[in-house]
């Protein structure tokens, strides 16, 4: 009984990790505006403190899944909570744009570590008990949209009440307890021989990058710059080295292979549009919401809580009985539309507009929609693959959905700088940028339903249902 009591302990430790590295990609929304005057970040370099996350932790999962694999994945837990909690202090000290940065980089490393061996734990506690481990991955799916929901209330409390660097000094005292904990809690997870494919790591991050931060600097130096195609160029380059890399090394990071099973390549499609949708959209509406309509940073906050309470309400009671009735296709395809439909309302946003009228409805419409179809995709990306391979195609969905986080952010930075948004005080001109990335998310959420529409196999429902009812819990 005693042993027992320690797994469910665990696994609240899993869950716990799973829920501040999401937390930590959405607590910094309503605190961006104060980051920005106080540092002296340019609208344009603004959306790299989110991007400078996404990217070292998207762009190093499939890494931080091969350490925890030749290392051991309490090890590398672990490792991954003490960066985690070195770049939180470094992000809230920062001083500069530039340390900020740094620092932001630094606590996507950690996550990448921490996420993918979460899983490992995971299944070396529950995996030898299908009951058991249905409810335990229920438990783990909820905690990433509990982390969105929580990260963007926390972030307006904490930004109007105490002050912005506390958005990162949150993560010390949790790190710190899980540092403490995981030696107790955690098996030590296996340890093989094998090779790290550290060129592989390298080159999908410069690739990422680099495509990243030619799309944001292109409204600024233009699209026809020097810069820009160069930057452009490399990112292209570091990312077929990458898949010539993942193609001849005998234990690469992602074998290229797995693309082959069935709905894996369109799950990940799938999520990579959802994350290039939602992402510009939260980014948006908080600067819409405090420098046109004057919210100051816990009202923001606040304004954004029935869209996150709805995401939650959606993912864990409406999606599994909606996949249970329809299957997971319609319900992928369904809910990317109405986020377009959502998406396409939230654009009607005007200078002298209110919550209640251009904020509220439409925001609920887009949550609706992000939560009917996140859930369902997710599943199918994660039982597509084999048994064995279900840690591998947990990384790669993981890394699909932050992939297209950061160059969905990215190109809706550069949609929106083009509009206007880079005129602060300009209330006018700033709506105008601010409405036309918002289109340009509807755009990528409707493409994104066509392409399910198109790609996706309907499959039997017990196929996903396993790894999608959170509602199951307890």
């Amino acid at each position: 009984m005693a042993q027992r009591n320690k797994r469910w302990w665990a696994l609240g430790l899993i869950a716990l990790a799973q829920f501040i590295v999401i937390m930590d990609t959405s607590i910094i929304g309503v605190a961006l505006p104060r980051i920005q005057q106080d540092l002296g970040f340019s609208p344009e370099n603004l959306s790299w403190v989110f991007n400078a996350y996404v990217v070292a932790f998207g762009g190093l999962l499939l890494l931080g899944g091969r350490l925890s694999d030749l290392f051991g994945a309490r090890r590398m837990f672990s490792t991954g909570w003490l960066i985690l909690l070195a770049g939180s202090a470094a992000a809230g000290l920062a001083d500069s744009v530039a340390v900020e940065l740094s620092a932001r980089a630094a606590q996507g490393v950690g996550a990448a570590l921490i996420a993918p061996s979460a899983l490992t734990l995971l299944m070396l506690l529950f995996g030898a008990e299908p009951k058991e481990l249905t409810k335990a991955l229920a438990l783990y799916g909820a905690a990433a949209p509990a982390g969105g929901t929580a990260g963007v209330f926390l972030g307006g409390v904490i930004t109007e009440y105490v002050s912005w660097p506390w958005v990162f000094y949150i993560n010390i005292p949790i790190a710190a307890l899980a540092l403490i904990a995981t030696p107790a809690l955690m098996p030590a997870g296996g340890v093989r021989r094998g090779s790290l494919d550290i060129a592989g790591a390298l080159t999908v991050t410069v690739g990422l990058g680099a495509a990243v931060y030619a799309i944001v600097r292109a409204p600024e130096v233009g699209w026809t710059s020097g810069q820009t195609w160069i930057a452009l160029a490399g990112a292209a380059a570091a990312l077929i080295a990458f898949l010539a890399i993942q193609a001849n090394r005998r234990e690469p990071l992602m074998r290229l292979s797995i693309f082959r099973t069935p709905n894996l390549g369109a799950a990940n499609l799938a999520q990579l549009l959802l994350g290039a949708a939602w992402i510009p959209m939260w980014f948006y509406l908080n600067l819409y919401l405090q420098q046109v309509l004057g919210y100051s940073a816990f009202p923001s906050g606040a304004a954004l809580l029935p869209m996150t309470i709805l995401i939650m309400i959606g993912m864990i009671a409406i999606a599994p009985r909606a996949i249970n009735r329809f299957g997971p296709k319609p319900m992928i395809v369904t809910g990317l539309a109405v986020l377009a439909a959502g998406l396409g309302w939230l654009a009607l946003i005007r200078p002298t507009g209110s919550f209640l009228v251009d904020v509220l409805p439409a925001s609920l419409v887009a949550a609706l929609g992000m939560s009917l179809a996140f859930i369902p995709s997710l599943g199918t990306a994660i039982a597509s693959a084999r048994p064995e391979e279900g840690g591998l195609a947990a990384g790669i969905v993981n890394t699909s959905y932050q992939v297209g986080s950061a160059l969905g952010l990215a190109a809706m930075t550069a949609v929106a700088t083009s509009y206007g948004a880079g005129r602060l005080g300009d209330t006018v001109a700033l709506t105008d940028g601010y409405s036309a990335a918002l289109i340009g998310a509807g755009a990528i959420a409707a493409a994104g339903a066509i392409l399910a529409a198109l790609t996706l196999r309907s499959t039997p429902q017990r196929d996903t249902t396993t790894t999608a009812e959170p509602a199951q819990v307890g």
